[in-house]
This record gives C-alpha cells, sequence and structure tokens, in this order.
C-alpha cells in the first residue's frame, strides 16, 4: 500500500502504470500482480484517499487514480513511519 501511495504521489495513473511503476520503483523487489493493485486501488478510492476517471489511455479506457489531499497526508504520515523504521533498522546493524 505504501508504494502504491508512493508512486501515484509522483502523478496520477492508471493500474496497470501503477503495478509496473512499483516494480520500477522497487527495483523489481515488489512486483504486484494486477489482481493485487485494483483491490487496493478501490480500497483507496472508497476511503476518499484517491479519485477514479475514466480516461482513453493508448485507445483503451481506463481508470486514472489521483491522489486527494487525504492521500497525501497518508502519504507524508506513511513516509514518516517509514523513516522510523529505517532508523531503527540502521540503529540496530550498529549494534
Amino acid at each position: 500500500k505504501f508504494f502504491i501511495l508512493c508512486v501515484l504521489h509522483q502523478r496520477p495513473m492508471h493500474g496497470y502504470d501503477v503495478a509496473r511503476a512499483v516494480e520500477a520503483t522497487t527495483n523489481g523487489c515488489c512486483s504486484p500482480a494486477e489482481g493485487t493493485i485494483y483491490p487496493v486501488l478501490r480500497e483507496f478510492e472508497e476511503g476518499g484517499y484517491v479519485t477514479a476517471a475514466s480516461e482513453v489511455v493508448s485507445g483503451r479506457e481506463r481508470k486514472v487514480y489521483t491522489l486527494t489531499d487525504k492521500g497525501r497526508a497518508a502519504f507524508k504520515v506513511a513516509v514518516e513511519a517509514w523513516m522510523d523504521v529505517t532508523r531503527c533498522l540502521v540503529d540496530a546493524e550498529k549494534m
């Protein structure tokens, strides 16, 4: 979910692009299937974190997802939590 927020923070995109962007962002470490992406996008839409609009992309109608202000705020909180975990891991490695 964090990586989906992360890539949508960069720009609006449709589900297939979200999956490919997550894979690229994580250098292939996280390669979500579209069947994993769409339930999360639906959850985000229902929660008000993204909006979805139908657009024609490469001749096909697709839902393009855009972060809302609530989604941007959630991403900020997620980044702060991620950084806390990262600091904890770095500290543990020093021991």
